[in-house]
């Protein structure tokens, strides 16, 4: 599907980085069908110390040739980079933007490009192991949409939805969603060091213990309450910290955290202003 297909990103961030790891270590393109524009050299040479890819600090020369440009920047440098690079775009390449916030309708202005997708994916994907939502306008060809999705599988699964309006809620959920469950984990390992367990030992407790519970879960394919009463005995020790868990309001802040970064989202996009 990418066979021939010269590809120019724009950024070399760890987003962008773990693009190009993906794709060269599972080899789904050559590294020389590859340019990186970046303004800091030394990020450029030490990626191309991994992959014999092309790299330039010309943002117009990475996308000259480019069948598809991944926009890979921080959001905070897209009216800088769009100025530079409006209506710079081969016509019939497609545009990929990872950009936090910034919708489909305004890349397009700002770009003067209509062929766009739009992902949200997050942190596991730098060990090709994240999940990338992604959406796209109707003028992006049913070809380009298989490429679209090679270039997310390279890191881990990938979800396309029929509208934009998911990717806010894709961005409160699954996009900061590692950061809740690092800070579940967190409090998981802080009340085993409470009660006694050396760090090391409660940090390897609790690592294996979400690993494993979602991996049977995933195989399982259950309800998740039909697997939490599983492990739920009338009266005893988890039953009690349950318990405790809706008593302080658990299940409601969680859902009232992130119904507040949809809305964030929703708000940082222009969609609630």
């Amino acid at each position: 599907m990418l066979e021939n297909t010269k590809l120019g990103f724009i950024g070399c961030g760890a987003m962008a980085t773990a693009i190009i790891s993906g794709l060269c270590e599972q080899a789904l393109v050559k590294p020389e069908q590859i340019t990186v524009s970046d303004p800091v050299q030394a990020q450029l040479d030490k990626l191309a110390q991994r992959y014999p890819i092309g790299t330039t600090q010309d943002n117009r020369l990475a996308i000259a040739q480019a069948d598809i440009v991944v926009l890979a920047i921080k959001p905070q440098m897209l009216v800088k980079v769009a100025t530079n690079l409006a209506g710079q775009l081969p016509a019939e390449a497609l545009l990929i933007s990872i950009l936090a916030g910034s919708t489909i309708k305004t890349l397009s202005e700002m770009l003067r490009h209509d062929r766009v997708v739009r992902v949200m994916p997050n942190t596991p994907a730098q060990i090709n192991e994240g999940l990338s939502v992604w959406t796209c306008t109707d003028t992006v060809s049913s070809p380009q949409r298989s490429q679209a999705q090679a270039i997310l599988g390279a890191l881990g699964d990938e979800i396309f939805v029929d509208s934009e309006d998911y990717l806010d809620m894709a961005t409160a959920l699954s996009g900061g969603g590692p950061a809740y469950v690092f800070l579940f984990m967190e409090a998981l390992v802080d009340a085993a060091v409470h009660m006694g367990f050396a760090r090391s030992i409660a940090e390897r407790i609790v690592f294996q213990t979400v690993a494993g519970s979602t991996a049977y879960a995933r195989r399982d394919g259950s309800h998740l309450a039909e697997l939490r009463n599983r492990v739920t005995s009338p009266g005893g020790t988890t039953a009690e910290a349950l318990y405790q868990l809706e008593k302080g309001g658990f299940r409601a802040t969680i859902s009232k955290a992130i119904w507040s970064a949809y809305q964030k989202s929703r708000y940082l996009g222009g969609l609630d202003k």
